[in-house]
């Protein structure tokens, strides 16, 4: 069913929102402040704080209202249509039943019982960027207190009043004429803003930065890239380091007993051709492990070293704790886009293991004790190489998420190749930095697989094969009730037992995903939401 006629039939049932803010009160309690209880809780449940639902990236809920034996029942409870993007990329937050998602630049608050507008932020779309700014994208908000805090296209930071969506303050935390951009969500900690950058293939140098949440002052900026003289700089000879990516463009996670926070970097620049930034490229493709008072490193990891296939490390880094014989191990676990999923010790980032998740991988032949490739040889050429896993990764920026009652990381994987081809040819200021690109090679065959990834043992436990060409971006949500829901390669969202992986419900939006799901509770109620092309779509069990 195409998108328009969904829609309609939609707004025939009664169950569309307009899209124009209405008068009158929410429904639900307006209690707007967000306090450092609510957003330390560790195991989501009524409310959904920020854009992984907690600090540690789980992407698992408590709630158990909707569970295996009556998912079959789920049903539509309404839709949202913000009207000025074709493609939502945004994760909603949720408090206490109001429910702030972002599209392009403007930010919205709805009642999240019936998606009815409470108010709405508007804010033009920018004009001059470049890449992935260029296309507006924006993944959410972060909440704090009685504010609602945004990142624009543009790399501005807004902090809104929560119960107005009266702007209170403005700050530039980049310069777009530099082709700096912003597609994230901002992540709070304890009374800072965290935020980073897009524009990893424009050329720019990426950074992560804290601000205070009250006035929007600059507390700290650690640069991803280091400058001359600093570790790391080697690789970065002249003014390359100007130049050199490492892009922060996902929001990281918090461990608040340990106080560090974990922040990712994307691919160095320019791709496919390393000549002119030898060695590591630190700290391209990376994890890196700040100090959130400090902003200083206390230590990094790095996945793929001098990386020459644009395997961005910006996949949520995950933190799980795991009881060895009465000892808890604090890890952090990814999968990542260059194929191998990774379990490192989060407390000095020591390398514990990682194993390949998906079967076309020919670009590394293993990793050596350390976690360090050991690469094959194959790297693009002028004739092109066939490279695999391909230009979008074993995995990407959808999210993945983890169950503890089954110890599985739930990851959508891709199996797929390309050509990648280099032309070397300088930075130039208006342009992205790419040393030209990828191609499908003929009868190439991708394919999405909803994988069970075993943190024990690094195996995969199940599979779900997709039907599809693809081309799906999203991601999934585990719950208590013993589900996996997941946006599919079939424009549906989709629900498997989380234990077995049997399919047991689905509902086709119409439209593909570029998002992953989440759910709340409202008056005892358990909803679940995903942005679906340029809609929220919201569901529930009848009651």
């Amino acid at each position: 069913m195409k998108a328009r006629t969904l829609l309609l039939l939609l707004l025939a049932a009664g169950c569309f929102q307009r899209m124009t803010a209405q008068e009158g009160k929410p429904s639900v309690a307006s209690d707007t402040n967000v306090s450092a209880e609510d957003l330390l809780a560790r195991t989501v449940g009524a409310n959904w704080t920020s854009y992984n639902g907690d600090y540690t990236g789980r992407r698992y809920s408590s709630l158990q209202e909707i569970n295996v034996g009556n998912v079959v029942q789920l049903r539509t409870a309404w839709v949202f249509h913000p009207g000025n993007s074709e493609r939502l990329e945004v994760t909603p937050v949720v408090i206490r039943g109001m429910m702030y998602v972002t599209a392009a630049n403007d930010v919205f608050a709805l009642d999240a019982t019936t998606g009815r507008v409470v108010w709405h932020y508007q804010r033009p779309v920018s004009s001059g960027l470049l890449d992935d700014a260029a296309a507006h994208k924006n993944r959410g908000v972060a909440v704090w207190h009685n504010f609602v805090y945004t990142e624009t296209d543009d790399a501005h930071l807004l902090c809104l009043d929560a119960r107005s969506g009266g702007l209170r303050w403005d700050v530039q935390y980049a310069d777009k004429e530099k082709h700096y951009g912003a597609t994230s969500a901002p992540l709070v900690v304890k009374d800072e803003l965290i935020v980073g950058t897009s524009g990893g293939d424009s050329g720019v140098r990426g950074f992560v930065a804290a601000y205070d949440a009250a006035t929007g002052k600059l507390n700290w900026r650690f640069w991803t890239i280091p400058g001359p003289g600093e570790f790391g700089s080697n690789s970065w000879p002249g003014d390359a380091y100007l130049h050199g990516g490492g892009t922060t463009w996902m929001p990281g996670t918090y461990d608040p007993d340990l106080n560090t926070i974990y922040w990712t970097t994307s691919n160095a620049a320019p791709d496919y051709v390393g000549d002119s930034r030898p060695g590591d490229d630190l700290y391209t493709a990376c994890v890196l492990a700040l100090d959130p008072d400090s902003g200083k490193l206390k230590w990094y990891f790095q996945f793929t070293p001098h990386d020459l296939y644009d395997y961005d490390a910006n996949e949520t880094p995950v933190l799980v704790d795991v009881d060895r014989s009465g000892t808890i191990q604090r890890l952090l676990i990814q999968a990542n886009r260059n194929g191998f999923f990774y379990v490192l010790d989060r407390v000095d980032g020591k390398f514990l293991r990682a194993t390949p998740f998906v079967e076309k991988l020919n670009w590394a032949k293993g990793l050596d004790a350390s976690g360090r490739p050991n690469v094959s040889g194959r790297i693009p050429t002028a004739e092109g190489t066939y490279i695999c896993p391909g230009i979008n990764g074993a995995t990407n920026w959808f999210s993945p998420s983890y169950n503890p009652q089954t110890g599985l990381l739930y990851v959508m994987a891709l199996e797929s190749c390309n050509l990648y081809f280099a032309k070397p040819r300088p930075f130039a200021k208006g342009e992205t930095f790419y040393n030209t690109g990828t191609k499908r090679p003929p009868n190439e065959h991708a394919q999405k697989i909803l994988l069970a990834l075993s943190v024990a043992d690094g195996k995969t436990v199940w599979r779900y094969p997709q039907v599809g060409q693809g081309n799906s971006w999203g991601g999934t949500l585990s719950t208590a009730g013993g589900l996996v829901f997941f946006a599919d390669d079939a424009e549906s969202l989709e629900v498997v037992d989380a234990v077995t992986g049997r399919a047991l419900w689905h509902f086709n939006t119409g439209q593909s995903m570029y998002a992953s799901p989440m759910t709340y509770e409202v008056n005892g109620v358990q909803y679940v939401a995903i942005a679906a092309g340029s809609n929220i779509f919201t569901f529930v069990l009848p009651h």
